[in-house]
């Protein structure tokens, strides 16, 4: 029996039984929260208090405007401004006192109400107080004014004063009890803006703040909210309820005001009326996140049994990117782990010993490749440096033979070196080696050849390979000088490469007859396939210069960058390759080399 159980115990079943317990736990917690907020989610707080803030805040505002009608009421009936404003109708002039006086007035209305500026005016909108002669209707639109006109003495409400900010105006006009109540004047009187903000007046009956706000005719706020600045007129235009700002929901209760034309707005949260849900809601996220938790966590310690030997062998595994196998040494306390990490190393030893031997034999097959082009190179230059002599005894005294003899031997001791110990030479050295070449192919051609190296100083020191830039120069003087009666220039140039700054492009160019392009497409192809295409040998110095550069540089061979021709029928050919100007060992003979010299 405990052997079928131990069958059952396998880590799925493991994470599958712990996610189904901590999921039972998770339900019972929410199913206990839920039964006990849902009894109390249909109780009548929230509608008692939207009708107490409702009735609270109608009645302050109600209380305000009535105390400041009462005190301008009190103003214009006034003894002493009945008798000026009567006289100024009269034709009579105001004098500078009489218009300072009306500051006793003025400061009666102020000292008990918001008002923080009153403002008196005659029929001709002329202000007698305060002491200057601002037009009255520079101040109001001549709206209000008629409208104050048709009320005949009762407060109109304007709004928001479009000069001062923060402010509200309201204007009355002045009945001359004496002249059968006709007009006498104006009163204008501003209010500031937070004389009006009572909420913070009212009883505070939840746990979150309502929002109030007090617009006026044309929908602007004089008491905004801050979380309510715009669209304040869709909000007294909408016959909707509830209302969403800044993704939260309100319940809206309109109380417009007849005595002023303004309304009152409360905005009530919804979320204070479905607190019960609220409640729920928040229960059934603690509780998931409470069981996500306890999952990941169990998760985690079983998954990390399985996933830290598989990142160790997975870091062991990308040391390969730097060309090197490394075995993983740790151990796990699972027998599959272990026998997947042992067969690993093994893979590794055996992987590692078949990449040094392949190493090896690439490292012998390119040494005797080289050293067998390097054979091939030498007799067919010293063929044709020997077929000059011999024309050279033919055209010429033999007076010259001795220096011709010199500049050969010279020739022959550069050429027939050592293998191991020449394989690399100097700028300098090469280019001093195609001078003496070029000398003795003077010999035979005379004053036909015409040759000049172009190199700065500076590059006489970069290593190259010994006789790679000459063929190039026998070629060019084979199929570009012979067969030509007229001068013909060679020209040697070593300068900076225009691909990249650490290499020198080395060209080699003569003003011959040149190719056309199916002769020069064939000399490419087989230079391409390391042959020579048919015809006078052509092509077979070039193939064996491509086959070195790539051997020699086998990083100019990855971004298939070789020898480069361009030839111009009539015009010539030229011949050009690039090498980096710091070359790096790759092998034993060549840091050997180095060292020799």
């Amino acid at each position: 029996m405990w052997q079928k159980v131990a069958n059952w115990n396998t880590l799925r079943n493991q994470m599958l039984a712990g996610f189904v317990f901590v999921m039972i736990i998770v339900l019972i917690c929410a199913g206990a929260i839920t039964f006990n907020s849902v009894s109390t989610l249909l109780n009548t707080k929230a509608e008692t208090q939207m009708k107490q803030i409702a009735s609270q805040a109608n009645g302050r505002l109600e209380a305000i405007l009535t105390q400041i009608d009462t005190l301008t009421l009190q103003a214009v009936n006034d003894a002493y401004l009945q008798q000026l404003f009567l006289s100024n109708v009269q034709g009579k002039e105001v004098t500078f006192s009489e218009r300072q006086a009306l500051s006793k007035i003025a400061n009666h209305i102020q000292a008990y109400s918001g008002v923080s500026n009153v403002e008196l005016y005659t029929t001709g909108f002329v202000r007698l107080f305060p002491l200057d002669d601002q037009k009255m209707s520079d101040r109001v639109d001549n709206h209000w004014i008629e409208q104050a006109d048709k009320e005949k003495g009762k407060l109109v409400w304007i709004g928001n004063d479009p000069k001062e900010p923060g402010t509200v105006l309201a204007i009355r006009r002045i009945n001359l009890i004496d002249r059968w109540f006709s007009n006498g004047g104006y009163l204008l009187v501003r209010i500031n803006s937070s004389y009006f903000d009572f909420q913070k007046q009212l009883t505070d009956t939840g746990s979150h703040q309502e929002l109030l706000v007090l617009a006026d005719s044309s929908g602007t706020p004089i008491i905004p909210d801050g979380d309510v600045t715009d669209g304040v007129g869709e909000l007294m235009q909408t016959s909707s309820q509830t209302v969403t700002i800044k993704q939260k929901r309100y319940i809206l209760v309109k109380q417009p005001s007849e005595q002023t034309g303004w309304t009152l707005m409360i905005l009530y949260p919804v979320s204070d009326i479905t607190d019960g849900i609220s409640v729920l809601r928040w229960a059934i996220i603690v509780s998931g996140a409470i069981g996500s938790v306890l999952f990941i966590i169990l998760s985690f310690l079983l998954s990390m049994m399985i996933t830290r030997p598989i990142l160790r062998l997975m870091r062991a595994m990308r040391n390969t990117r730097q060309g090197v196998l490394t075995p993983n040494l740790t151990k796990t306390y699972t027998t599959e782990l272990n026998d997947l990490n042992m067969t690993y190393n093994q893979m590794v030893d055996n992987i590692n010993g078949l990449i040094k031997l392949v190493y090896e034999k690439e490292v012998i097959q390119s040494r005797t490749e080289l050293q067998a082009l390097q054979a091939q190179i030498d007799p067919h230059f010293l063929y044709n440096t020997l077929e000059a002599l011999y024309w050279s005894l033919q055209d010429k005294d033999e007076e010259e033979l001795a220096d011709l003899v010199v500049a050969m031997s010279d020739l022959f001791r550069y050429v027939i070196g050592s293998p191991n110990k020449d394989e690399w030479v100097s700028m300098g050295e090469e280019l001093e080696h195609i001078k003496r070449y070029l000398s003795i192919m003077g010999v035979r051609f005379g004053s036909r050849l015409v040759w000049e190296i172009n190199i700065d100083d500076a590059y006489n020191h970069v290593l190259i390979p010994k006789l790679l830039i000459q063929p190039l120069v026998e070629n060019a003087i084979l199929h570009g000088l012979e067969g030509k009666t007229d001068p013909g220039l060679i020209t040697i140039r070593v300068e900076p490469s225009p691909l990249e700054a650490a290499e020198l492009r080395i060209t080699v160019s003569d003003d011959g007859p040149g190719m056309s392009e199916q002769k020069l497409q064939a000399v490419k192809d087989a230079m391409e396939r390391g042959g020579a295409p048919s015809g006078k040998g052509k092509g077979m110095a070039i193939s064996n210069v491509q086959r070195r550069i790539q051997l020699y540089y086998p990083e100019l061979a990855e971004g298939s960058r070789g020898l480069s021709i361009h030839s111009i029928p009539r015009q010539g050919t030229s011949v050009s390759f690039d090498i980096p100007i710091h070359k790096e060992d790759n092998d034993d003979s060549t840091k050997q080399n180095h060292t020799d010299r």
